[in-house]
């Protein structure tokens, strides 16, 4: 195995994420952030930031599967999402949760962080998703 995950004592718990991994490997692999677009463009789940945090998160899982990797691989996870506040915390875990056994990401997820920002690059895009795996 490439990466393992663990919360050494005294760091916060519980968290749906774990604080640290660490990866042997060779093999970089990054994934620019995803959104919740079809593949011809097409946005998915307007205005519904769970539907369009699962679809982000398949979106990353194509990527990654695409250079050989999969979730087990990954070493760190970046959301943004816009106009964040932690009233929006049960519909990002409710997309994570929903779309979590079909692209094979497991919980607590690896290391995280979650970055709130006023705008993304189209108006209906309200989360954004990056991932940074390692491999053999």
């Amino acid at each position: 195995m490439t990466v393992q995950y663990f919360t050494p004592e005294g760091m916060l718990r519980p968290t749906p994420y774990h604080h640290v991994a660490v990866g042997t490997g060779t093999r970089h692999v990054h994934v620019s952030g995803q959104i919740a677009r079809q593949a011809d463009g097409t946005p998915v789940a307007p205005g519904d930031l769970a539907g369009q945090v699962a679809q982000a998160l398949r979106n990353t899982s194509v990527g990654l599967a695409g250079a050989g990797a999969s979730f087990a691989d990954v070493l760190r996870l970046t959301f943004y999402v816009t106009r964040w506040n932690p009233d929006k915390i049960g519909d990002l875990m409710n997309g994570l949760e929903t779309v979590a056994d079909e692209i094979g990401l497991r919980l607590p997820m690896p290391p995280a962080s979650l970055i709130g920002v006023d705008y993304l690059f189209e108006p209906d895009v309200l989360v954004e998703v990056e991932a940074t795996a390692i491999l053999e």
